[in-house]
């Protein structure tokens, strides 16, 4: 089978596709053909090793898992011998976890993994990149900011993958959303259900003069200390992206002060919960209350191409590669 294989840290042009012995389910596990992956900017941060602090699980000086890629989705071509709730020709979707390997033309995945059937309303294209974008913001909106009706909410990059996911989880839970965005993505963004939308190419939304009692950062690019003067007094700042300056302003903040700083690792969290919400996010998708944004699609010969598109953080919504 084909697969992209990175075997160093760096630009896109270290994928490289070439030929791999197919992998054979072990009795738990189920051998799915993949139809669709999802290129993130998680997959762009592992693709470069960054932050440096990541390579203690990642691998020192190259990838201890030389196949990346974790969102996928795809159908089952067979089963495990101990496998019970799946069969063969299953259309599904999921993750593959710190097991990687998405970015192949087969991947075998627990049975009792992050993996769920696919849901009618959905093509594999729009499906492979739910647990990155939607689970991300359902972890954070709900488990990490108890996020509550009438409850002020900021979305800081409300375009991409995650931020998109956000603003319409946190109008599904009652917020008042305003969305950050650049001019090109003002009218996606009012779409998905913001209220108010800031064109940050206009606008530093620090200097509104409205407070917050959520600031969910999808970015990387907002600090806690940017963002506390526009916080409620027990307002939530919140980062997909871990940085040094938020570690420190966690640590800070668990001690000090009503306002608080936050980080979760989704992707780390235990396997059952995650699948409890993919199943809820699953059933909000079916229900139409929650849609992907599907951006671009590229060929999977074409992925160094999709990983350079990414990289320049222009993206709306999801980015992913095609096997069929």
């Amino acid at each position: 089978m084909k697969a992209a294989i990175c075997t160093k840290y760096g630009s896109p042009e270290v994928l490289e596709i070439r030929e791999v012995e197919k992998p054979a389910p072990k009795p738990n596990e189920v051998l799915v053909k993949m139809h669709a992956a999802a290129v993130t900017m998680a997959d762009i941060m592992m693709r470069k090793g960054e932050p440096a602090y990541a390579r203690l699980m990642l691998g020192l000086t190259k990838p201890k898992m030389p196949i990346p890629g974790t969102g996928f989705s795809g159908e089952i071509e067979a089963v495990g011998s101990e496998v019970k709730q799946l069969k063969a020709g299953d259309a599904v979707f999921g993750e593959t976890g710190m097991g990687f390997g998405a970015y192949a033309e087969y991947v075998c995945v627990q049975e009792d993994g992050l993996l769920t059937k696919l849901p009618e309303n959905m093509n594999h294209e729009q499906a492979a990149p739910v647990c990155d974008g939607v689970l991300t913001a359902l972890n954070f909106l709900r488990n990490v900011a108890k996020t509550q009706s009438g409850q002020k909410v900021l979305i800081n990059g409300a375009s991409g993958s995650v931020g998109s996911a956000a603003v319409q989880l946190a109008r599904h839970l009652g917020a008042e959303v305003t969305g950050v965005c650049s001019t090109t993505n003002v009218e996606l963004v009012k779409a998905l259900g913001a209220e108010k939308v800031i064109d940050y190419t206009k606008e530093d939304f620090t200097q509104s003069g409205q407070r917050y009692d959520i600031i969910f950062d999808t970015t990387g690019k907002a600090t806690f200390g940017r963002c506390k003067g526009i916080l409620t007094e027990k307002g939530i700042f919140m980062s997909s992206v871990l940085s040094l300056p938020l570690l420190l302003h966690m640590m800070w903040t668990s001690k000090i002060g009503s306002q608080k700083a936050r980080f979760s690792a989704t992707g780390l969290l235990p396997v059952p919960q995650l699948r409890k919400d993919l199943e809820e996010m699953k059933g909000l998708i079916e229900a139409g209350k929650i849609r992907l944004h599907l951006d671009k699609s590229y060929p999977f010969e074409h992925i160094v191409e999709a990983h350079k598109y990414v990289d320049t953080g222009r993206k709306k919504g999801n980015v992913v590669v095609k096997f069929v």
